[in-house]
């Protein structure tokens, strides 16, 4: 189970790093694709700002290129070793997953950036002010 204070629970939940009360989302679906990078200002519960400076979540491209490859390799395992299929088959699957989880990608890459650098405060309520 994932407990409040884990960066594992912040990645996985979308939530504030600081103080894991809230969604950074403003939709918690990523597959509202409209809506896929649109996120709360600063968290409404510890005040934390989540675009630390501007462009702050360029550097998720590097996160999200890095999922990509484990999600490819993970991919050609399955369909490839798992499977037995062809080598042309394997690429079909290895792109339906890259497509098919394109905006779950680029979530995780996201909260996994800024939690890099966010760490959670237990004692958030106190340090607020």
């Amino acid at each position: 189970m994932l407990k409040k204070g884990s960066k594992l629970n912040s990645i996985l939940t979308g939530s504030c790093p600081k103080c894991h009360e809230e969604s950074m989302y403003l939709d918690k679906n990523p597959y509202n694709l409209g809506n896929i990078y649109k996120m709360h200002e600063k968290c409404s519960h510890c005040g934390t700002r989540y675009s630390i400076e501007p462009s702050f979540f360029y550097g998720a491209m590097y996160v999200s290129y890095g999922l990509g490859v484990a999600l490819s390799v993970a991919a050609f395992i399955v369909s490839y070793v798992f499977f037995g299929s062809t080598l042309i088959t394997s690429f079909i699957a290895i792109v339906a997953t890259l497509v098919g989880l394109m905006p779950v990608i680029m979530r995780l890459a996201r909260n996994i950036w800024i939690n890099m650098f966010v760490s959670y405060d237990k004692d958030w309520k106190e340090n607020k002010g």
